[in-house]
Parts: structure tokens; C-alpha cells; sequence
């Protein structure tokens, strides 16, 4: 059984802090859509890409959508669904910038719209540990 945030969800803060993180899931998904176009006029015009290019450039649109749900749950109340979405948007912008920086890994391009979408969900790291999501989500 999912343990359910307290009465304090729903107030303004609350509210405001998921409603942000909706906005920056979105502009995440927007990036990663932008970077998977750029790499496919790139691969169809003849420059060189990387299956990783390639791989990468699929995963962060497909990503989104499942942030989102996972936002939405935890927006409705579902601790377990507001630790992921707290633990992913603290993890993620870490690792692929830190993945980016490999020397030699993906054009600079490349690393720049990526580090784009990936710092995209940096926010919601800040938003999720607001006092008023303490409040919402204490620790079961």
C-alpha cells in the first residue's frame, strides 16, 4: 500500500512547486526532442553520429512522459512516487554532465543540448526539498 502525503498537500506551495516541475519535465522532454531532430538532419545530411548520440537522443523524449506520471502521481499524494521524482531530479543532471564532460564521448553540440535538458530538472532537486514539501511528504 502507497503511503499518502499529508493534509498539507494541496496548499500553495505545494501546488506552485508541482506545477513548476510539470513546466520543467516538459522543457526537458522539448530538448530531448530538439536534440534527437538535430541528430537525425545531422546523420541524414552525411555529419557523423554515434550510436550513443543515438540511443541517448531517444531515451530523454521517451523519459519525459514517464517523469510527468510520476510527478502526477506524486502530486496527488504518493510519497513513494515524490522520493523517485526527488531522487531522479538530484541524480540525473549529475550523471549526464558528467557522462558529457568524457572527453571524446559526443560533439560539444551535443553535450550542450543535452546538459540543456538534463539541467532542465535540476529545479525540481530544490523544489522537492522545500519546507513545504517536507511538510506534504514527511518520511513514513
Amino acid at each position: 500500500m502507497a503511503t499518502t502525503a499529508t493534509a498539507n498537500l494541496g496548499n500553495s506551495g505545494t501546488d506552485e512547486a508541482f506545477s513548476t516541475a510539470r513546466k520543467c519535465l516538459a522543457l526537458f522532454g522539448a530538448i530531448g526532442v530538439i536534440t534527437l531532430a538535430t541528430v537525425a538532419v545531422m546523420a541524414s545530411t552525411g555529419h557523423a553520429t554515434t550510436p550513443f548520440m543515438w540511443i541517448r537522443g531517444i531515451i530523454f523524449p521517451a523519459l519525459a512522459p514517464v517523469l510527468l506520471r510520476i510527478t502526477a502521481r506524486a502530486a496527488g499524494g504518493d510519497y513513494k512516487a515524490f522520493d523517485r521524482i526527488r531522487t531522479i531530479s538530484t541524480v540525473m543532471p549529475l550523471a549526464v554532465l558528467g557522462v558529457d564532460l568524457i572527453p571524446g564521448i559526443c560533439p560539444a553540440w551535443y553535450a550542450v543540448l543535452q546538459g540543456l535538458s538534463a539541467l532542465a530538472v535540476l529545479p525540481i532537486a530544490f523544489l522537492t526539498r522545500t519546507k513545504a514539501m517536507a511538510t506534504a511528504f514527511p518520511k513514513p
